[in-house]
């Protein structure tokens, strides 16, 4: 198997470079106020179209923990694992309907900009402060690391170059501002898709002819027939899988409080649709929601086909290191396949993917840290010129700890995509508890924001640590808990991290209507947002769309229950 690009591949991947640079080098210089208006910089207010932000949030979004993360649980999992994707598409319909109207009527453009203006600057500080760190040294690092390790598979290039390339690529689009952002990410997506619809097309046929046929349809036909058990979307108690994706809570648990946290509560993925106006950003989301359902087609599928041919022989010595299965290998292994040209335009989508998540979050980094923490606490008097230069400082300065640091976090140890998603959940709960009801409840007082955002953490993690304390047996006749085999070989009735979201967001809700209740009996009066029933109102078209997406996903959990 050659796992090196020749020529060809150099070639395309060379026009994709051309491509995106040039474009983004034209965006850049068509209109000047980029380089000195703040907003224009960071939001790209009024400049970025619908077909932008849509574009926009699926390229910022799909990265390397999908690509190379959710193939390897696509290879581990089955098609369960493609609920991140589809509940994400029903998410984006609520977050388009109810919270985007109240970040634009209350002309909020950062998250903690938002907490300031309901809550207090001490809440927001706090929470600026940990976006950062959260930002800087999980999510940064583990795109540039991820993405990383798989390019390095592919081409042969070292692991450190390639971080440093992707670092630098990703630089040259993020100091362009969010409007080059934006519009690169258009091309970044047609690269993503195109390069990863030839290799899912490519492991469908190749498990086609090892069964004596040919196509893509005769190739998912097989897929079926012979991991029959890897097209259930619902896991029931007794499969192995259940901690990861327990059963009914992944349509009406906790998978609900992963992605309204992340969709609708999240800089990185809000900012794209902070700057336009209230029909364009809900026609961008509802455009991001469709290019969701067909995500896990690019990266779950080619998942599946590298179980069933690994069941029949296939990638016995690639997908494993020092003699022990690797899930996160499959996508790679796929991608080695792939002939001469092809490969370097998959080669291109995966730093598409890369390149584009990178940019989004290292210009949400410099966002939150030019405008809520520089101009707030150092310099208040920074002009529009200064504030621009202050954010492509912080974009540098983001970049190189990434680089630094990646390397020494472990984050290949654990299945990229789970160890992402576990861990941003320790913080999620709270989080969205008090965006939720800063949003749609008056009342809700700065206390009670607070206790959501440290006592969710707190409550995440004895939630975590629990079993080793108290046996849950108890909770698993509800389908709360199961026995899982620990590391040292114990065994623990282990409360599934999904689960164990829907648990603390709904004791941080209890627990902020107490506490919010007791101060306004105290006299607090809390500041609250300007909401009213106009702003939900829904255009045709937009109603439309959304009636279709739900159609679809009603269709495929059905058809895949």
């Amino acid at each position: 198997m050659n796992n090196t690009l020749s020529g060809k591949d150099y070639l395309v991947f060379i026009v994709y470079f051309l491509i995106v640079a040039t474009y983004g080098y034209w965006i850049y210089h068509r209109k000047k106020k980029a380089s000195t208006d703040s907003k224009d910089f960071f939001l790209a207010e009024g400049s970025l179209t619908w077909w932008a932000i849509g574009a926009s949030l699926i390229a910022s979004n799909i990265s390397a923990e999908q690509f190379i993360g959710m193939s390897g649980d696509g290879f581990a999992l089955g098609l369960a694992i493609s609920t991140y994707e589809w509940m994400a598409a029903a998410t984006l319909l609520v977050v388009a309907i109810f919270f985007i109207p109240v970040y634009l009527k209350n002309k909020i453009y950062t998250m903690p900009q938002f907490l300031n203006q309901r809550y207090n600057g001490t809440v927001a500080m706090i929470m600026a402060v940990f976006w950062l760190l959260l930002y800087v040294v999980v999510n940064l690092t583990s795109i540039l690391f991820l993405g990383a390790l798989a390019i390095s598979a592919i081409s042969g290039i070292s692991l450190t170059a390639c971080m440093i390339f992707l670092a630098l690529f990703a630089i040259v689009i993020t100091l362009g501002g969010m409007k080059v952002i934006g519009y690169t990410d258009v091309i970044q997506v047609f690269f993503l898709i195109l390069g990863g619809l030839v290799t899912t097309y490519l492991a469908l046929n190749l498990v086609a002819e090892h069964f004596g046929g040919s196509g893509m349809v005769e190739g998912f036909n097989q897929l079926t027939k012979n991991a029959d058990d890897h097209f259930h979307m619902i896991f029931k108690k007794d499969s192995p899988h259940y901690i990861s994706l327990p059963g009914l809570s992944v349509l009406i648990g906790g998978m609900w409080i992963v992605n309204l946290n992340y969709w609708g509560c999240n800089q990185y993925i809000t900012q794209r649709a902070l700057g336009a106006d209230l029909k364009t950003a809900r026609n961008g989301i509802l455009f991001a929601a469709f290019l969701k359902l067909l995500m896990p087609v690019i990266v779950v599928l080619p998942g599946i086909a590298a179980f069933v041919l690994y069941q029949n022989g296939y990638f016995q010595q690639e997908m494993t290191v020092n003699g022990e299965l690797v899930k996160d290998k499959a996508y790679p292994v796929l991608l080695n396949l792939l002939p001469s040209g092809l490969k370097g335009l998959a080669f291109a989508a995966l730093t598409a993917a890369v390149v584009a998540s990178l940019a989004g979050k290292a210009n949400s980094i410099a966002t939150i840290y030019t405008l809520d923490i520089y101009k707030k606490k150092i310099r208040p008097d920074a002009d529009e010129k200064k504030l621009v230069y202050v954010g492509r400082i912080a974009v540098l300065v983001s970049m190189i700890l990434a680089v630094l640091i990646a390397p020494f976090l472990g984050i290949d140890k654990k299945g990229g995509f789970e160890y992402i998603q576990e861990y941003t959940g320790f913080v999620s709960p709270g989080i969205f508890a008090m965006f939720l009801l800063g949003f749609f409840w008056k009342k809700t007082t700065s206390n009670a924001a607070l206790f959501a955002t440290i006592g969710g953490f707190l409550l995440s993690i004895i939630f975590k640590v629990l079993p080793k304390w108290v046996n849950l047996e108890w909770l698993s006749g509800m389908g709360f808990s199961k026995l899982v085999t620990q590391k040292d070989g114990t065994m623990l009735y282990e409360i599934p991290f999904i689960d164990r979201m829907g648990f603390v967001f709904l004791i941080a809700v209890l627990g902020m209507y107490i506490i919010s209740v007791y101060e306004n009996k105290k006299g607090v009066q809390p500041k609250g947002l300007e909401v009213d029933k106009s702003m939900f109102r829904l255009a045709p078209g937009f109603a439309v769309g959304a009636l279709i997406v739900t159609g679809i996903l009603v269709a495929l959990y059905t058809l895949f229950w």
